[in-house]
């Protein structure tokens, strides 16, 4: 039994958007993300942190879901910004049911425990005072809310978080995140949303307490990393 985290699948199934067009680390993307989710073991649980599906509406995901429930285990999936699909968990809920998509679970408002430890999260965002839209103002905020409602839901339990934006990033730090993080006891942060040249900036290690970790698909070699096992 373990848990594995990964980020930024970008499957392109649903929306004919591969991402091999970038080159690079990405070229036959699709063959190492099966190999590298190869490694799921029935008792296990895998966090996909966002960026899951290029389809812009929730039923042309089918094929990418498809692709995420043929692997072993319970798969935990939080939104990321290019998953236009994403509507509400309700939809999403009866959507896979309809399909006989069974291991496939959503990571928004709540958590889910393995083993004495609360696995929390959503989307965050990258907001800077003086840079930022009104509308940035009010997704943040709705970010926030969400975070804190993931982390109260799993009170007395050890707490790690899954994001899809850093909290650190080069210069940046989310004061706001990392306060709630410091609130609540949360001893590891997982994160994606970066890619290739902007591995060199990405933050990984101790701050303030937590252990950050990026596992953007392709900094991972297209394989989930062990959180617990």
């Amino acid at each position: 039994m373990a848990v594995y985290a990964i980020g930024d699948l970008h499957l392109p199934f649903g929306a004919a958007k591969p991402m091999d067009i970038f080159g690079g680390a990405w070229n036959g993307y699709v063959d190492k993300l099966r190999a590298g989710l190869g490694v799921l073991q029935d008792e296990d649980v895998c966090v996909f942190a966002g960026d899951l599906s290029w389809a812009m509406r929730l039923p042309e995901a089918l094929p990418d879901f498809k692709f995420v429930d043929s692997f072993p285990g319970r798969k935990i999936v939080l939104k990321g910004n290019h998953d236009y699909w994403w509507d509400t968990v309700g939809k999403h809920k009866k959507f896979l049911e309809a399909n006989g998509i069974k291991s496939i679970e959503f990571l928004h408002n709540n958590h889910y425990e393995y083993e004495g430890i609360g696995l929390c999260g959503t989307r965050g965002w990258f907001f800077e005072e003086d840079k930022g839209t009104e509308e940035d103002r009010k997704v943040f905020a709705r970010e926030l809310l969400r975070l804190e409602a993931s982390l109260k839901s799993a009170d007395g339990l050890k707490k790690y978080a899954f994001l899809h934006y850093p909290p650190l990033y080069k210069n940046y730090e989310c004061r706001e995140i990392i306060a709630l993080f410091e609130q609540y006891g949360v001893e590891r942060c997982y994160y994606g949303h970066i890619h290739g040249a902007g591995h060199r900036s990405a933050f990984e290690g101790a701050y303030n307490g937590v252990e950050y970790t990026m596992i953007s698909a392709d900094w991972l070699n297209f394989s989930p990393v062990c959180v617990v096992k």
